[in-house]
């Protein structure tokens, strides 16, 4: 079990409004469920979304799940996260190569492709459902559903 402050797990997409929100606040969910007591957070690697909430069809999609989005306020990458966390996972592969060109070589090993690490493949990414419909942004709450059970999993083990 990941204990320590820096151990914790941060998930990364663009604009930390649609998927990386909607992953943490799965993950925090489905981790209190299984009893583990990991922090997640979440960010964009980039700024345009800087203090918002999370986008209203992800927070409409996480509620009628069953997860609350409501008290998400986006925020970007900092230099420091790669030192904070244990494993920083991004959403799809663009993200990932945008994370490890900004991580510190020896700290290259705690980033990663959420679903990836979380064993679940395919797919291997969470697609951006922000220019898409509802059906998109279910789709990422059962991707998460499915990453989070992975990564209790990989935590239990």
């Amino acid at each position: 079990m990941i204990e320590k402050e820096n151990d914790g797990i941060l998930f990364v997409c663009l604009g930390n409004i649609c998927r990386s929100p909607t992953v943490e606040a799965v993950v925090r969910a489905e981790f209190a469920r299984a009893g583990l007591d990991v922090a997640v957070a979440s960010c964009g690697t980039g700024d345009w979304h800087v203090g918002q909430g999370a986008d209203p069809r992800a927070a409409r999609a996480g509620a009628e799940a069953g997860y609350d989005l409501s008290l998400h306020c986006a925020r970007q990458l900092r230099p420091d996260d790669f030192a904070r966390h244990r494993m920083v996972l991004a959403m799809d592969r663009s993200n990932l190569a945008d994370l490890r060109a900004m991580c510190p070589p020896e700290l290259r090993s705690r980033v990663g492709l959420f679903l990836e690490v979380a064993g679940v493949a395919p797919p291997s990414e969470v697609p951006d459902p922000y220019q898409g419909g509802a059906e998109d942004f279910a789709r990422v709450i059962t991707l998460a559903r499915r990453g989070a059970q992975g990564l209790v999993e990989l935590l239990r083990e």
